[in-house]
């Protein structure tokens, strides 16, 4: 195998670790090419949930070397006539079924091209109708892990099937209407409201209390809604975050924290989490048991006096 050659594989299923299902992936890998560094993302995707694991790839996926091969199998449609796909961005390929897994990261990467994984000269002879994992995803990630172009597994197509992705809402209230998206082992409740949305949120009540007083108040600049760095921060919204406050269920938070332990041990706080999405957290406790929610539940963020 070539130095060049694409040679980290990962694994993101909802196969579990009670079964064989995962090893027999690595197996069929490892036979086809032994030098393949094989990484475990995640496996215990609740069953056929494809929305958590689009989300739990999209927030893995980059921090990973450039040519990585990503292989996502939540398969609900298995053996039926959904595709398989192999999608190639800028720095990376990945091979999934053609249902939504890659909803996120298409908002962040525009794919350079997608294949429709059809040539079965690439898979195990006599391939299961439910086991493509290991039938087809493992045996086809093996050979583009030795170099194999993408367009050799099939036809180019033009789109990907997508997932509904919730988006906050600027309410005429003056809130910012979110809702949970994630809850992780911890019970940390993750948002889809980003720091690009807290800050265009700021900054309109900014200005609309400025003009309301006869100031004239200054929109604070955006840099997209992606996911940014408190670097990239205006000062003057920094000061204002301190005001934010945010709502949950009958609960409300006042302000926004650096860390879990900026609160007393069982007290609530909001931070943005690692993935860059606003986050409702308990110190050395769970969210989800302490404010009885579960995900699609909303959460909304106003602006205190200041």
């Amino acid at each position: 195998m070539t130095a060049h050659h694409p040679h980290v594989i990962t694994l993101l299923t909802d196969f579990g670790n009670q079964d064989a299902y995962v090893g027999i992936m690595k197996g069929v890998i490892a036979g086809i090419n032994p030098f393949a560094n094989i990484i475990d993302i995640c496996h215990n995707i609740p069953p056929q949930d494809i929305f958590q694991a689009a989300y739990l790839l999209y927030t893995s996926y980059k921090y990973f070397p450039k040519k990585t091969i990503h292989v996502a199998v939540v398969d609900p449609g298995v053996g039926s006539k959904r595709e398989i796909v192999c999608v190639e961005t800028q720095d990376y390929l990945f091979l999934t079924p053609n249902n939504g897994l890659l909803s996120f990261i298409i908002q962040e990467e525009k794919p350079k091209c997608i294949i429709r994984v059809t040539d079965d000269k690439y898979f195990l002879p006599s391939p299961s109708s439910t086991f493509h994992g290991r039938d087809i995803f493992a045996p086809v990630a093996a050979r583009l892990s030795l170099g194999i172009k993408p367009q050799q597994l099939g036809p180019k197509i033009n789109q990907l099937d997508q997932l509904e992705i919730p988006k906050p809402e600027y309410k005429k209230t003056g809130q910012l209407e979110g809702q949970i998206i994630y809850i992780d082992r911890f019970g940390n409740l993750v948002t889809n409201i980003t720091r690009g949305y807290i800050e265009q949120h700021i900054g309109n009540q900014t200005q609309n209390r400025g003009q309301g007083s006869g100031v004239r108040g200054r929109k604070l600049e955006v840099r997209g809604r992606t996911p940014g760095t408190l670097k990239k921060t205006p000062k003057k919204s920094l000061l204002l975050y301190n005001t934010v406050e945010t709502t949950i269920g009958r609960k409300k938070i006042i302000g926004l924290s650096k860390t879990y332990m900026d609160v007393k041990a069982g007290d609530p706080l909001v931070l943005f989490g690692s993935a860059g999405f606003l986050e409702v957290s308990i110190n050395q406790g769970n969210a989800q048991k302490y404010f009885r929610v579960d995900r699609g539940n909303k959460i909304r963020v106003e602006m205190g006096s200041y």
